[in-house]
């Protein structure tokens, strides 16, 4: 069984072995960096397994007004194809509310999904790129 929460304080350390077991690519070496990461968010909606391990995360910077940037969402691998990213989607959405639209870079190989559970594919963003890590 799968429990959702918005209020449950998770660590770097479970975020950087939520980001590898998930096989997103992020600075999982780097946990100040994911502590700032979390610590910044301004929603993190998190799933976890009936061993009370984290197994998903969609975290999210927003103005709760107009705009949500959806920044992360993982899964482990072996919570994965069981609805989980899509029911995390669904609470951040749920959060924000209607007014404030919901925005997304895709990694190459999450292409796919995002239209499944209802994201529009756009072609009119700019990207400056971070520096490599």
């Amino acid at each position: 069984m799968i429990t959702y929460s918005n209020s449950k304080v998770i660590t770097a350390q479970q975020l950087a072995v939520l980001f590898t077991n998930s096989g997103i690519h992020r600075p999982v070496e780097d946990l100040p960096r994911l502590e700032r990461m979390i610590k910044n968010a301004s929603i993190i909606w998190t799933a976890w397994n009936d061993k009370h391990e984290l197994v998903g995360i969609a975290r999210a910077i927003t103005d709760f007004s107009y705009a949500c940037y959806l920044s992360d969402l993982a899964v482990d691998k072996k919570y994965q194809r069981q609805g989980i990213g899509k029911q995390l989607v669904e609470e951040l959405r749920n959060q924000i509310g209607p007014d404030v639209s919901l925005v997304l870079l895709a990694a190459e190989s999450a292409m796919n999904y995002y239209p499944k559970i209802k994201f529009e594919h756009i072609n009119n963003a700019f990207l400056k790129r971070r520096r490599a890590f």
